[in-house]
């Protein structure tokens, strides 16, 4: 039996949306995705694993649909998954126990990410231009850059990296639907609700951080 054999029936259609079939893949894809970015704003770790799996039903998913930099993006967002699983529970140090604590993002941090986001959203718009038969190359490397500057604020609990993933669901939205992956589309309509949250429960930890320093001051 071929991988082809075994996937095969995660692609077959499970009702119609809009005039469109929509695939089990998607409907996991929907249904993991949102239990991550929950456990996520949460700060559950459980939010890495989860977000593992809702990345392999997304290459499926994005690659029938001709979406190849997000495809291979989640082959990325699994790498910086296993780091981020790390960081959270080792407080990014080697040897160290404590939990990461929620920060701002630095100013140098700042400065490389949109220099990397910028050289690699050109380069990517390229590549899929020139390699590709996608027909949405530059939308398709944004949100590619984008998701990977919010990804390593997430992977950091860096709190700007919300306002990442709200741009990044900005541009999501109708990509998706303009894709015809309309449970998609929902499904980050909801992220950007989650985001929201997210932000706000994040911005509230900074604050037991803050107070001492203030003290001091």
């Amino acid at each position: 039996m071929s991988l082809a054999d075994v996937l095969e029936p995660l692609q077959r259609p499970l009702f119609t949306l809009l005039d469109t079939p929509v695939s089990w893949t998607e409907v996991l894809g929907f249904g993991s995705g949102a239990l991550c970015v929950w456990l996520v704003a949460r700060q559950h770790l459980a939010n890495w694993p989860v977000g593992i799996a809702n990345n392999l039903f997304f290459v499926l998913l994005f690659t029938q649909a001709g979406l190849y930099a997000d495809a291979g993006l989640q082959i990325v967002f699994i790498v910086l998954a296993a780091y981020g699983w790390w960081t959270w529970t080792h407080g990014g140090g080697p040897g160290s126990a404590e939990a990461l604590p929620v920060r701002r993002t630095s100013r140098t941090e700042w400065t490389w990410l949109l220099a990397a986001g910028t050289v690699g959203t050109c380069a990517l718009t390229l590549l899929l231009d020139r390699a590709t038969d996608s027909t949405v190359p530059f939308w398709d490397a944004l949100t590619t850059g984008l998701s990977l500057m919010a990804t390593y604020g997430q992977c950091r609990k860096r709190l700007e990296s919300w306002w990442l993933w709200i741009a990044a669901d900005v541009v999501y939205v109708p990509l998706y639907a303009y894709k015809g992956l309309y449970l998609t589309s929902l499904l980050y309509v909801g992220f950007l609700t989650l985001c929201v949250l997210g932000l706000r429960g994040w911005s509230r930890g900074l604050a037991p951080a803050r107070r001492p320093l203030e003290a001091a001051a």
